[in-house]
Order: structure tokens, then C-alpha cells, then sequence
């Protein structure tokens, strides 16, 4: 079983992640970032964390306001640096445990923290930045992650109250998942500063030093701000050191201080702190009360007769040929996928059997295999195959078999204008 072995806070600002990439250890005035986070990292080998469920914020990067979500989790196995405008960082990437992420994922849903999930984005200095100083000098940090975006940029955003729910409901799924893993809880970004307007360059530390007394031993206080007063005391954007509340949300009421440091050089006053868990072991009972509780809704799906579900684990394992197909509603990707096949295929790393299940038509096989409907959709309206037709050979029927079967023997597809009426079969 999985335990929380403590909770991690970190600044995620990418004057960490400049200052490791230039070497600027022995510099007396980047010296103490790198103390700091030579805290962390020790913590880390000590306590053998196998996972660190790292909570941050993406800064515009891979996540955009034209779709943007207040909690998103990842269900990935390969986290890769983004590009923020000059180049991306050139560091590891992060392993993600896709069984505990996606175990995460049903926990909350069943909970009714209703979750966007993503996979196959790069991610920004908001967990490379302080990740990228766990590794030493044999490399990189060694440890999986399974990380939570929240959106704090744009306003309205999580109330306090809403993260501190959410740490207390990722304490249930975390305790919960089977295999044997010392779990840490990493919060990022804080802690005072604001980058924007007039105010920028704002910093309080005496309220710094306030905030971390008061997540380490009266967590509620904070929990019952609103996030004005968060943007008030500790600058617009740093506000998103609510964010520290899943992290304490998490652990134990009681919990052991084991390292703290602020240092505020510049425009953010970056922090490194260490809880130790206190709490007891989870009673084995309330365990696999809470197991049975996370699968009611879907006992039962997957043995439906004819039937797939699209599970997180199907998407994660199929996201090259979903991701591929999805592409189709792109005109240049049509084009190509029309003309020059092969080539687009090879360009997008496709393997053997993903360029013969498209190139022949397994439909069906294709559904077994975990390609999601939607884009076998698309696909067939670029080809001028009909839905009903796609029915049909799911079915193993020939399509007029398969409308023998129907009240009226439509035609239709998804396809439009000159397409959709090409395909028309109604028409006089």
C-alpha cells in the first residue's frame, strides 16, 4: 500500500532553473537557492520517495486561455520541457507512474472533484524548476511524479477552502492504491512577488514567515482567506501559493518541520520546506471501503458484451494513433493524410501495425486496440465512408445488412459542404 510519507513546498520561479543551467552554484548571491533545495533533494534520498505528486501552476505555456481548466491532472508516463519563447530547457524529463495517476484520477472523479486530465503536454518551469535541482551529480532525480495543474491565472479561481477539500481527498487515493510506494506531496510556486503592473517587484516576507507558522500548525486560518486577501498580502501572482494548501490538505493535522528557508533576492521570495507525516497508518477496513466506493460507478462496464470503454489506460496507451486521426480536422493534415500518407505517418512516429490498421480500414480493430470512435468519425468523413457504414463493419454486416436493421436507412456523417452532400444518398 502506498504511503504519504510527507509534504514538500517549493518555489517555482525560473530563476532556479536559470541559475542551475548557468552554474551558478558558488555565486554567493544564487548561493542559497541551491541550499535550500540541497535540503530537498537529501530529504528525498533519505526518505526513499518513489513519487512525488508535485502540484503547480503551468504559465501560459501548455495551457491556454482558450480552454482553461481549475484542476487538470496528468495521466502520463513521459513529461517532457517545455519551450516558454526562447528554447526549452535542456534537462531530463520527468517520469510520470501512470497506475498511481490514473488510480488518482477515478479517486477524484468518484469524489466528485471533477478533474480534466491531460497527457502527451510538455511542462513549464512550474515543476521544472524545482525538480530539475532533486537530481545530483549521478543525474537526474530517479523518482516518478503524477502532476496536478491548477489554474490560478485567470480569475475566478479555487477558493482556499476548495484546495485544502481536494488535499484531503487526495490523502484517501493516494492511501488507497495498492502497490508499495513512499509518496511525497510537493506544492510549487510562491512565495510573495507579483510580475505585473505598477505593483511589480512586490514582496512581503514578513507575511512569508507568517504564512509558512500558519501552514505548519494553524492550516485552518488559511484555509478561511479569500483569495483577495492571498493577492493582497502576498502579491497578484503570488497568490498561487493557495496552491500550498493541497500539499498541507494532505498530510496529518500533526506534522514535523524538518527544513524551512526564504530567500528574497530579486522579484520572488523563494522557499524550501519539509513536513514530516505524523498521522497513523490507515485502518486497513476504511481501505477497502473506499477501494469499493472509487469503482461503484464502473463495476461491471468493461464485461459488457461488444463494448469498450474508453478508460484512461486505453487513452494513454493509444494517444499517437487518437492524436493522429484527431489531426484530420486540420486541412493541411487531410491533405497529406490523403496524398502522402506513408511519409505523414512516418513523420508522426506512427508504427507498423498503426499504419496498417488506417491504411486497410480495421475499424473494428482499431476499437479493440483503444482508438477512440470520435476520430475513426473523422476519419471516415475524410475518406466518404458514412457513419452507418462504420456501423456496419464494426458489426461484421455489409451496409445494407446493417440498415435492414433500422427504422429508416439513413446516410449520414460528420463531414460538411461539398463532402457531406458528395456522400448524399437521398438526394433526387
Amino acid at each position: 500500500m502506498a504511503r504519504i510519507i510527507g509534504g514538500i513546498g517549493a518555489s517555482h520561479s525560473p530563476t532556479i532553473g536559470y541559475a542551475k543551467d548557468t552554474g551558478k552554484q558558488d555565486n554567493p548571491a544564487w548561493k542559497p537557492i541551491f541550499e535550500g533545495f540541497d535540503q530537498i533533494r537529501a530529504w528525498v534520498k533519505d526518505q526513499k520517495i518513489d513519487v512525488l505528486f508535485t502540484i503547480y501552476n503551468d504559465h501560459v505555456t501548455s495551457f491556454f486561455f482558450d480552454h482553461y481548466s481549475a484542476f487538470a491532472l496528468g495521466i502520463d508516463d513521459l513529461y517532457v520541457a517545455a519551450d516558454e519563447g526562447g528554447g526549452p530547457r535542456e534537462v531530463a524529463p520527468a517520469h510520470g507512474h501512470l497506475g498511481l495517476s490514473q488510480h488518482i484520477a477515478l479517486s477524484l472523479m468518484a469524489d466528485e472533484f471533477d478533474m480534466s486530465i491531460f497527457q502527451g503536454k510538455a511542462v513549464d518551469h512550474g515543476i521544472l524548476s524545482p525538480l530539475s535541482m532533486l537530481g545530483d551529480a549521478d543525474g537526474p532525480w530517479s523518482g516518478q511524479i503524477v502532476p496536478l495543474q491548477v489554474g490560478v491565472l485567470q480569475f475566478p479561481i479555487p477558493s482556499a477552502k476548495r484546495m485544502w477539500k481536494l488535499g484531503k481527498t487526495l490523502r484517501k487515493a493516494v492511501e488507497s492504491y495498492p502497490e508499495d510506494l513512499n509518496v511525497a506531496f510537493m506544492a510549487t510556486g510562491g512565495l510573495s512577488h507579483q510580475v505585473h503592473g505598477e505593483r511589480a517587484g512586490f514582496i512581503d516576507e514578513a507575511w512569508d514567515h507568517e504564512f509558512l507558522d500558519l501552514l505548519e500548525k494553524t492550516p485552518e486560518k488559511l484555509v478561511q482567506m479569500r483569495i483577495a486577501e492571498f493577492a493582497a498580502k502576498s502579491g497578484m501572482e503570488g497568490a498561487e501559493s493557495v496552491m500550498w494548501l493541497i500539499m498541507r490538505g494532505a498530510l496529518s493535522d500533526q506534522v514535523r518541520l524538518v527544513h524551512r528557508q526564504t530567500y528574497a533576492p530579486s522579484v520572488t521570495n523563494i522557499a524550501t520546506l519539509i513536513f514530516e507525516d505524523l498521522g497513523d497508518a490507515p485502518d486497513p477496513a476504511a481501505i477497502e471501503a473506499y477501494r469499493r466506493h472509487i469503482n461503484y460507478e464502473l463495476e461491471g462496464v468493461g464485461s459488457i458484451p461488444g463494448s469498450y470503454p474508453f478508460t484512461h489506460a486505453r487513452s494513454q496507451a493509444n494517444l499517437r494513433i487518437n492524436g493522429f486521426l484527431h489531426d484530420l480536422v486540420k486541412p493541411e493534415h487531410r491533405a497529406r493524410f490523403i496524398n502522402d500518407f506513408d511519409a505523414l505517418a512516418n513523420e508522426r512516429g506512427l508504427s507498423k501495425e498503426e499504419k496498417n490498421l488506417i491504411s486497410q480500414r480495421q475499424w473494428i480493430e482499431m476499437i479493440r486496440r483503444g482508438v477512440s470512435f470520435f476520430v475513426l468519425e473523422k476519419m471516415a468523413a475524410v475518406l466518404g465512408v458514412s457513419n452507418p457504414e462504420v456501423y456496419a463493419a464494426f458489426r461484421g454486416e455489409s451496409l445494407e445488412q446493417f440498415q435492414a436493421t433500422r427504422k429508416v436507412p439513413m446516410t449520414y456523417s460528420v463531414a460538411g459542404g461539398a463532402q457531406a452532400r458528395g456522400m448524399d444518398q437521398t438526394k433526387p
